[in-house]
């Protein structure tokens, strides 16, 4: 069975291209029906905030998916310890005693790959230098003796192969006795069982490092695939650091996207399902997803110094906005409103929905029904410049007050009924109907476009229509 994991590291907010990387290990799972795994790599220690870890959860759980099992690192630190102990009992890894910051520096310009005599050292003096006290970093034996190289089959980038020559003996547990990111990562996903790595291109080079330790532990090589960077429009990497918001997932959730909105962008960005859709359910995202279809180059995610939001973003949102089943979207127009502190009239359910229903055409994010959608579900509403042209126009204000009155005579108050009213009204004025819709739009929703003008008269209700004619 296909099993895969997502394994964010809790020092910062949900990255967008975390998200994507969770996403697409998500869509091959269940393409496979296979087991997706949350596992929270929190073993370091210095890094890891409370906060982040927060930040992660509530930005997942945005995302609606879900997922099959959780673990944390820092719950299998002794599983770590012990494999890498594992692989020294079988002389493919030694105690290094030097400061371990010589890894960071090159010898004579070249790349560092290990302290000298330590790799030689016997196991009796470093077992008795060990014993004494003094502090090491236990390293992975890289092969050097003979030639060979280290080689994959990656599912996006294809075939890769490196030296074994020009790998480092990178560390397995550090000098306090903690897990390298290496050594945790690749014992979690040997003991988890593991079947596919899906991450970010940025690992591929870590990937040789990890063959060999599988080996080492003589567990199942998973198959590798790696994702294709998302970049800014400057063609540099997204980095929390200098571009802020604009990589966090909860910036598109605060700005009112629907869930899945989100999730149908991001997989767009270094996938194709190869037929030109563009909008797609959730089930045809499953469907539809393959390596195959990830592209190799990055990815770019435009916007602006003016405006974080990707407009393809946007416009994907509308299309889904417009077009979800009303019973999933009415719950999320009412948390929204409420949010913003709104009440709407107590009016029922089927009149909410149908307002819901007919607003949401023209608006591309559930925040827009707090603003554009305001006069619909609130008392107290903005009046566009454009829409108080329309009542500045000739004496429609007084005309306006002229229908309110009509209206709070006459008892039905249906589409049909208003509309007979206001014609009739119009003709006995000597005016178009057309100066009374476009006014009684304009006072009632304080905007010159929506849903059909009648509709908007019984969407607002009777005795607010009536007092909001009154007051123009």
């Amino acid at each position: 069975m296909v099993r895969v994991r997502f394994a964010p590291s809790p020092t910062g907010y949900l990255h967008i291209g975390s998200a994507r990387t969770f996403i697409f290990n998500w869509l091959f799972a269940r393409r496979q029906k296979g087991t997706m795994i949350l596992r929270i790599d929190d073993t370091d220690i210095e890094r890891n905030t409370e906060e982040s870890l927060n930040s992660i959860y509530d930005g997942l759980k945005w995302l609606e998916l879900g997922w099959d099992e959780f673990y944390r690192q820092s719950d299998r630190l002794e599983l770590h310890r012990a494999m890498a102990w594992k692989i020294f009992g079988k002389d493919m890894a030694y105690r290094d005693f030097t400061p371990a910051q010589t890894e960071a520096v090159k010898q004579d310009g070249v790349p560092w790959l290990f302290n000298p005599g330590m790799r030689e050292m016997s196991r009796e003096e470093s077992g008795r230098r060990a014993a004494a006290g003094e502090p090491f970093v236990l390293r992975f034996r890289v092969p050097r003796d003979i030639v060979t190289d280290v080689k994959f089959h990656d599912q996006v980038y294809g075939e890769q192969s490196k030296s074994a020559a020009d790998i480092e003996d990178f560390a397995l547990l550090r000098s306090n006795g903690m897990p390298t990111y290496h050594m945790a990562s690749c014992a979690d996903d040997a003991d988890l069982r593991i079947t596919h790595i899906v991450r970010g291109q940025d690992h591929l080079s870590n990937t040789y490092k990890h063959i060999l330790i599988f080996a080492a532990l003589e567990a199942g090589l998973p198959a590798f695939a790696h994702l294709p960077l998302l970049i800014a429009p400057d063609g540099s990497k997204l980095s929390k650091r200098k571009h802020g918001p604009v990589v966090s997932v909860t910036t598109y959730r605060d700005a009112g996207f629907v869930p899945h909105g989100y999730v149908n962008f991001l997989c767009l960005l270094g996938w194709s399902p190869k037929d030109n859709r563009e909008q797609m359910s959730r089930q045809e995202l499953v469907d539809a997803f393959s390596f195959e279809g990830v592209n190799r180059p990055n990815a770019v995610v435009n916007f602006t110094e003016a405006d974080p939001i990707d407009p393809k973003a946007l416009w994907l949102n509308a299309q889904h906005l417009r077009t979800m089943p009303i019973e999933d979207l009415a719950p999320r127009v009412r948390a929204t409103l409420q949010a913003a502190g709104i009440t709407p009239p107590d009016y029922g359910e089927p009149w909410f929905r149908s307002t819901v229903d007919a607003v949401r055409s023209r608006l591309s994010t559930l925040n827009e029904f707090t603003t554009r959608g305001r006069a619909y579900f609130a008392g107290d509403y903005e009046i566009t410049a454009e829409a108080k042209a329309k009542l500045d126009v000739d004496n429609a204000r007084e005309l306006l007050r002229g229908l309110a009155e009509r209206l709070a005579a006459t008892p039905e108050f249906t589409e049909a009924s208003v509309e007979a009213l206001l014609r009739a009204y119009a003709a006995e004025a000597g005016v178009k109907a057309g100066l009374l819709i476009n006014g009684a739009r304009a006072a009632l929703t304080g905007q010159t476009v929506g849903p059909g003008v009648f509709h908007v008269f019984t969407a607002v209700g009777r005795e607010r229509t009536i007092e909001r004619l009154r007051r123009v």
